[in-house]
C-alpha cells in the first residue's frame, strides 16, 4: 500500500510510484503512435481515410464509462471488505489474548505448595504457547493469501513438531485453529478454563475462522473473467478508433486529445485490475505483512517479550 504523508496538488500530478502509469505506459504509447500516424498521414500526406463522426465515439464513451465506474466499485467493495476482515483479525488477536492470559488458570490450588508451583509454571507455559499460536496465525493467513509456503521465519513462534507439521497440511491457518482449539480442550478438561468462560475463548477461534473464509471468498471468486476481458477489448478499441473519428475534427491536436482520453480510460481499467485481489503485492494492495507484524507485536507485548520485532514503515512510501 502507498503511504504518503500530506502533499500539495502539484506533486500528486507530478507522482509516480502507485500511479497507474507504470502499469499502462506500454498501451497508452501505443495509442498515441496511432494518433500520430492518423494525423500526419490525413493532414501532412492527404491520405483519405475512413472518415468516422464523433458521434459513436461520443455514444460508447458514455457506456463505457458507466462499465469502468461499475467494475471499480465493484474491485474497491473487494478491497475495502478485506481491510475491514483484517481489522476484525487484529481486534480479534487481541481479544483472544487477553481472555486466555486472564480467564485461564487452575480453580483450585493443590495443597502442596511444590505442586501449585509446578502448576502455575504449566499454566504459564500454555498461555504463551496460545498467545505465540495466535501471533503464527496471523503470518500463516498472510502467506496463505499470497500463495506462499515458506513459513520457516515462524521458528521463533510455533514448536519444532507444529512447524514441521505444518508441511503436510494444505490449509495451514485451519490447521494451527485446529490445534489452537486442542489446546483449549486440553485446558478445559484440566480445570484451568471454567465452563462459562470456554465458550468465550471458543467464540474468538470461530471469530478467526469466519475471518479467513472471508478473505478466501475474495481471493477465490475474481471478478467474471468474461466481463473483465470484455471491459479491457472494448477499451482497447475504442482508443485505437478514437483517432480516425477525431483527426477530422480536431486536426493536429488530435494525439494530444486521443493521449488524454486513453489516459482516463486506461488508467480506470488498471486502477480495477490492481484492486480486485487485495491480499497482493501490487503497490496499492493491503501491507498484510504490515499488519502481521502489528498483530505478533501486539499480542507478544502482553506475554513481556523483549525480543519484539519492529513494526514495518513504508519504504520509498510502500508499506507491504
Amino acid at each position: 500500500m502507498i503511504v504518503r504523508p500530506r502533499f500539495s496538488w502539484w506533486q500528486a500530478i507530478a507522482t509516480l510510484r502507485g500511479s497507474t502509469v507504470q502499469a499502462m505506459w506500454g498501451r497508452l504509447v501505443g495509442v498515441i503512435v496511432v494518433a500520430v500516424a492518423v494525423t500526419v498521414a490525413h493532414d501532412a500526406l492527404g491520405m483519405e481515410l475512413v472518415n468516422l463522426t464523433p458521434v459513436p465515439f461520443t455514444l460508447v464513451g458514455l457506456a463505457l464509462s458507466i462499465f469502468l465506474g461499475f467494475r471499480n466499485n465493484t474491485s474497491y467493495d473487494r478491497f475495502w471488505e478485506g481491510r475491514k476482515l483484517w481489522g476484525a483479525l487484529v481486534n480479534t488477536a487481541r481479544t483472544l489474548t487477553r481472555d486466555s492470559l486472564t480467564l485461564v488458570g487452575p480453580k483450585d490450588r493443590p495443597g502442596d505448595e511444590g505442586d501449585a508451583a509446578a502448576l502455575d509454571l504449566e499454566v504459564l507455559a500454555w498461555r504463551e504457547r496460545q498467545v505465540r499460536a495466535m501471533a503464527a496465525y496471523a503470518h500463516l493467513l498472510r502467506l496463505h493469501l499470497r500463495d506462499d509456503r515458506d513459513h520457516t521465519s515462524l521458528a521463533h513462534l510455533l514448536p519444532t513438531d507444529r512447524l514441521a507439521a505444518l508441511d503436510q497440511e494444505h490449509n495451514r491457518p485451519v490447521a494451527l485453529l485446529q490445534w489452537m482449539a486442542n489446546d483449549l480442550r486440553s485446558a478445559w478438561e484440566r480445570g484451568w478454563v471454567h465452563d462459562l468462560h470456554l465458550p468465550t475463548l471458543q467464540s474468538s477461534l470461530t471469530e478467526l475462522t469466519n475471518i479467513q473464509g472471508g478473505c478466501e471468498r475474495i481471493k477465490a471468486t475474481p471478478i467474471p473473467f468474461s466481463y473483465t476481458v470484455l471491459i479491457h477489448r472494448i477499451v482497447g478499441i475504442y482508443c485505437l478508433g478514437l483517432p480516425f473519428g477525431l483527426v477530422a475534427t480536431v486536426g493536429a491536436l488530435t494525439p494530444v486529445v486521443v493521449s488524454l482520453v486513453a489516459y482516463a480510460f486506461f488508467g480506470l481499467d488498471v486502477v480495477g485490475d490492481e484492486i480486485e485481489d487485495p491480499f497482493g503485492l501490487d503497490d496499492n494492495d493491503l501491507p498484510l505483512s504490515a499488519l502481521s507484524r502489528m498483530i505478533e507485536v501486539d499480542v507478544r507485548k502482553r506475554l513481556g517479550d523483549a525480543d519484539l520485532p519492529p513494526l514495518l514503515k513504508p519504504v520509498n512510501h510502500l508499506l507491504q
